[in-house]
């Protein structure tokens, strides 16, 4: 643990930050830690954080880590605004996914209150984030880097950069969520497809792994359908925000993504459906009800 930097908030102890705070505490840091959660909060506090007396004047680096930009905006420069607690030169450090343009207005609006801003986006899921080893995108100014690294190397396995421009971090991590959920409504749909076909789920997976039309998602999500297991590792409700993002950095750049609005149409029917909170994977009953087939029921 480097002598600079004592004290870290982490705002967001959703499975994700949670991972984060982890990961930060077995690293040796003194770890604050808010979320709305008063269940994140007790699993955060089991793990050494602290969650009250937050000495806000000597926090020297926040983690944000919460759903969108409206709660990040809200946490930095709402009613209770985090940047008017922040001394100067603090760092900020975003891992929130956000669109471009707003990495950059949360940049200039940090900078007004002397604060360094990171965009940092992570990819990885909540197991990968407990274990310390996420992926992280990043793109801002060489001095906020640099308070960062040791923080990056505590939570992560890759780190790709991505320059001084700020937003190019959040770029990148659109462009993996748009293959990220398209590669799950994929999967949803052909695992109801084989069913429908008399293909077991499980034969499914075991041919489909060790096949060209595989992909990381449907190895890590297909187990969840065929366990019957829907407890949220990465929830419905992410998705309607993130392929949103995407589909509107496609429109300002005159971009058609006809397959990214198709998997967001099926997410957005999940949400509707009443499974927001469910896994991800929840998205095949959405095409299991409309074939009118039946998804494993038996959790294992």
């Amino acid at each position: 643990m480097p002598d600079n930097i004592k004290k870290i908030l982490v705002v967001g102890l959703g499975s994700m930050g949670l991972g984060i705070a982890e990961s930060l505490l077995r690293s040796g840091y003194q770890v604050y830690g808010q979320d709305k959660s008063s269940t994140q909060i007790e699993k955060f506090k089991k793990h050494g954080g602290i969650n009250t007396d937050i000495p806000y004047d000597k926090i020297d680096v926040v983690v944000i880590v919460v759903l969108n930009e409206i709660q990040t905006r809200d946490i930095l420069f709402g009613k209770d605004a985090l940047s008017k607690k922040l001394k100067a030169n603090s760092l900020v450090m975003v891992c929130t996914t956000v669109s471009p343009k707003f990495a950059k207005e949360m940049d200039i609006l940090c900078q007004s209150e002397s604060l360094l801003y990171l965009d940092a986006p992570i990819s990885g899921g909540s197991k990968k984030s407990s274990e310390g080893k996420l992926s992280y995108m990043i793109s801002g100014d060489k001095k906020a880097l640099a308070i960062a690294k040791p923080i990056l190397e505590a939570t992560s396995e890759m780190v790709f950069e991505f320059g001084e421009t700020v937003g190019s971090g959040s770029a990148m991590k659109a462009v993996n969520q748009m293959l990220a959920g398209i590669h799950i409504a994929a999967m949803a749909e052909a695992i109801t497809f084989g069913i429908s076909q008399g293909i077991e789920p499980q034969k499914f997976l075991e041919v489909i792994s060790k096949c060209a039309g595989t992909s990381w998602m449907l190895e890590n999500r297909a187990p969840h359908i065929i366990d019957n297991d829907y407890s949220p590792k990465s929830s419905i409700n992410i998705w309607p925000k993130d392929l949103g993002i995407v589909l509107d950095i496609a429109k300002n750049a005159n971009f058609a993504a006809p397959l990214t609005a198709v998997a967001l149409q099926q997410f957005v029917s999940a949400a509707g459906s009443g499974l927001g909170n469910e896994d991800d994977a929840a998205v095949a009953k959405i095409y299991a009800r409309n074939a009118g087939i039946q998804l494993p029921q038996n959790k294992t």
